[in-house]
Parts: structure tokens; sequence; C-alpha cells
């Protein structure tokens, strides 16, 4: 980060979305330190170089977080030129703006733990030492992305880094993603809104699933603690099937349902297995997760309830 006077300015590219709503309260409580969360007046497209630069120009920023992208892995198939105009154009959008404006701090790039697509059980649990193998055009624009933004670390003198978050929960995730698409069916049983039946996709495979509130911990400790150059994974380290995760959310309402498979919620090349290893992160930041699953899911039945 550059050495300016008071609170550093955190730019934050897709501020409004899940993960940034969480960064914000992140922010607000002084878990990135002695920062300002900054984001441009009005709406600005991550996919308009000329709005890129204007609020680069607007914001002034100390650092920035990267979350802006298309995000939904079915949306990739269905419109893979949106997904690479956001994704990769946009994000190359952004580092011509950064430059432009002659920007001095610190670029984190969120990218994704999909990136290595369909994983060898004997490769479980993967490490950055893994060779991405993407299976899908979202993955391959967050591939693309990542290698741009450090194509600017090693020939552009940008301080960037790079994560690769697995599978992030909690109360205010879109409602088509599996755990809150889940926990919607399961609070409506218990409300007596829905017959006791959830529909569901391959609910056997296994995922690592890690609370947002730790995912944007280990956000901030990456642009505070991080090596210039280096890609971290971000994981929980457990291994858990989307079944388990179900049968718990039961077991918190109090309710018991049988599940009916829905051949529309089965996804193309599905990864029957997957969890991490974030040791590198941690000996790099100290950062470890902290929130149990258990709140996690309560919290997310409870927002799913508020909201139904």
């Amino acid at each position: 980060m550059s050495r300016r006077d008071g609170p550093k300015r955190l730019l934050v590219t897709g501020a409004r979305g899940f993960v940034g709503r969480y960064v914000h309260d992140a922010v607000a409580a002084g878990g990135f330190g002695a920062c300002e969360f900054v984001t441009p007046v009005g709406d600005w497209d991550i996919r308009d170089a000329d709005a890129v630069a204007d609020a680069v120009a607007e914001s002034r920023p100390d650092a920035v977080l990267h979350l802006a992208a298309q995000s939904f892995v079915p949306r990739s198939f269905e419109a893979p030129r949106e997904t690479f105009d956001i994704n990769f154009l946009g994000t190359l959008n952004l580092l011509q703006a950064l430059k432009r404006n002659r920007f001095a701090g610190r670029l984190l790039y969120v990218s994704s733990g999909d990136v290595y697509g369909q994983v060898a059980e004997a490769d479980l649990p993967v490490t950055e030492a893994l060779m991405p193998a993407p299976r899908n055009p979202y993955a391959v624009s967050k591939v693309a992305a990542e290698q741009l933004c450090l194509q600017w670390q090693r020939s552009e003198g940008l301080d960037a880094l790079v994560l690769r978050p697995f599978n992030h929960i909690g109360p205010g995730q879109a409602a088509h993603f599996v755990v809150p698409a889940l926990a919607g069916q399961v609070a409506a049983i218990a409300d007596g809104r829905q017959e006791p039946v959830i529909d569901a996709g391959d609910i056997d495979t296994t995922r690592d699933f890690t609370d947002v509130r730790d995912i944007v911990a280990a956000y901030a400790a990456a642009l505070e603690r991080g090596v210039s150059g280096a890609t971290y994974l971000v994981a929980s380290g457990v291994e858990r099937k989307v079944r388990d995760l179900l049968e718990l959310m039961c077991r918190i309402e109090g309710v018991s349902v049988d599940v009916r498979q829905d051949p529309s919620k089965l996804r193309r090349a599905e990864q029957r297995r997957m969890v991490g290893n974030a040791g590198a992160l941690r000996d790099a930041t100290g950062w470890v997760p902290k929130i149990a699953i258990e709140t996690t899911l309560k919290d997310i039945l409870q927002d799913v309830r508020t909201h139904s």
C-alpha cells in the first residue's frame, strides 16, 4: 500500500455482490486495519474501460480488492463471451486504469478453486503445486485473469497477488447456489409451506465449504501480509458432502425429509470430491477459518426465512 497519511483507501470491485457486502462490514469493523471502503458514486460496469478509469481516478485507492465477476458456472456455459468480457477483459480494463492513474498500492485478484477442474483423488487435498485444468468457461476466464495480473506483477512492477477461494457460503448468497437453495426448502418444510420433499441435484459430491466471513478475513490477511506475486488457496481443509450439510440443516430445524433428484440441477463436468489445503496462506499470514459450520448453516437458515 502507499504511504498516504490517514486511513488507506480500499477500492472493491463487485462491492454490491455477495462477498462485497461482507467486505464493507469487515472494513467498518476494523477487520482490514486502518482502512476506508471506497466505491465510486453511481453504477459502473467493469466492461466499460472509460468507466473503470473514471472509477479509479475518483476513488484514488491505496489498495484494490478485485471481486467483480460473472461467477455462476452454468451461466458461463450459456454465455461464455459475457463471462470472458467481465472476468478477463474487465480485469484488463482495471489494470490499465490503475496504470493510467499511477497506482502504487497492492492489487488482490480473487480467483477460484474451480480452476483445478477434475482432480484425481490421489491429488487431494489440493495445493498450489497442482496445475489448473479448468473444465468450464468460468474457470478458464479466471485462470486467464490470474495470469494477466501476475504478468503485470512481473513486467509492469505492479504489487499483485492471487487468491483461489474454494466454496464459500453464508447469509445473503444468491438462491441459485446449492446451500441456500437447499436451506430455502428446509425452512419452508419446517414452516409448513412445503411438503417434506427436497428437490436437489447430486448431493453426494463433496466440497470444501468456508463461511464467507472467514473468506473475507483471508482477503484482509493477504492484503496485509501476503507475498507479492504469490498465489494462495483459501479453504477450510474439511471435505464435506452436500448431503451432510442438508442433514445438518434438517436437524437444526427438526424436520425429516425425502430427497428427490432434479435432473435440471445436475452440472456438467462434475467433480465428485474436492478439498483444499490452505497451509501456504496460513504460513504466510496466520489466517485460519474460525466459524463453525453449524453457525454458518443456522445463519443461512435464518436469512432465507427472513427473505422468503
